[in-house]
């Protein structure tokens, strides 16, 4: 007898990615996404995920009823007098920006976990042992894999203490290179947990870690740690102001966020 038909459905961290692979899939403008069309893929999935007893946290149902919702307000006309006297804003904008956010925190985690790859196969070099020698006592390792936990750990508190949401904050990872560029012109070293704690708001707290991973990546920035266990500090390289030059390094990276 034939085997049954078996249907796979895909799970997700979370409904931003979820959006993001219906977007990705079908090649979609992420400045312009056809909210209808979305939206009934979304709960499409929704309902398979209930038919299949597949439990989704209440972030997709909250997900749902605001695209609903934006698809709602698409609907409804607009008078052309009011239009010219207010101009609404797209009803999408607030969506695209955090998908785009999302979209941004993926890719460095990628690049990350492929830097994992590549160390780990370092590490198991069968040399290894004799650069150690060659090298003394060799210093506390630190990766921007620990500079990942810390800022998780961060977002993680955040979720209990006051954050200063700032209606229609405009703080992008442009602003956060410049807020950056201006605090180590200041201090050498700070704590990168204490970095991220003084930020209003979680938006603002991963264009930040963004920003930060790309002056690590240009080696403008460094890190640091006193001791095993201790926390991990940001330190200004000497790269760091060459970084900020007219080489157009800045520039590239600011064009890419936008």
């Amino acid at each position: 007898m034939a085997s049954p038909l078996n249907f796979h459905l895909e799970q997700y961290e979370g409904p931003l990615d979820l959006l993001l692979d219906l977007i990705r899939k079908q090649e979609i403008n992420i400045y312009d996404i056809p909210i209808a069309r979305i939206t009934h893929q979304y709960l499409e999935y929704m309902q398979r995920a209930t038919e299949m007893n597949i439990e989704l946290s209440s972030e997709f149902v909250y997900m749902a009823a605001t695209l609903i919702h934006i698809k709602s307000r698409m609907l409804l006309p607009r008078n052309p007098e009011l239009d010219k006297l207010l101009p609404e804003e797209d009803p999408r904008k607030e969506l695209v920006e955090r998908l785009l956010d999302r979209e941004r925190f993926k890719t460095a985690a990628e690049m990350l976990q492929e830097k994992r790859v590549v160390e780990e196969a370092a590490w198991t070099n069968s040399q290894i042992a004799q650069f150690r020698a060659e090298a003394g006592e060799p210093e506390l390792a630190v990766t921007v894999f620990d500079l990942v936990k810390t800022f998780q750990a961060v977002l993680e508190r955040s979720k209990h203490r006051p954050i200063y949401e700032v209606n229609n904050e405009e703080v992008s990872v442009p602003d956060m290179l410049r807020y950056l560029h201006k605090f180590f012109g200041r201090e050498a070293e700070v704590s990168a947990r204490e970095l991220f704690e003084r930020q209003r708001s979680r938006r603002a707290m991963i264009c930040l870690f963004l920003a930060v991973l790309e002056l690590v990546k240009l080696q403008a920035l460094g890190l640091t740690q006193t001791g095993a266990f201790a926390e991990i500090g940001l330190k200004r390289l000497r790269g760091f102001e060459a970084a900020f030059g007219a080489d157009g390094s800045m520039a590239t990276i600011e064009e890419g966020y936008r």
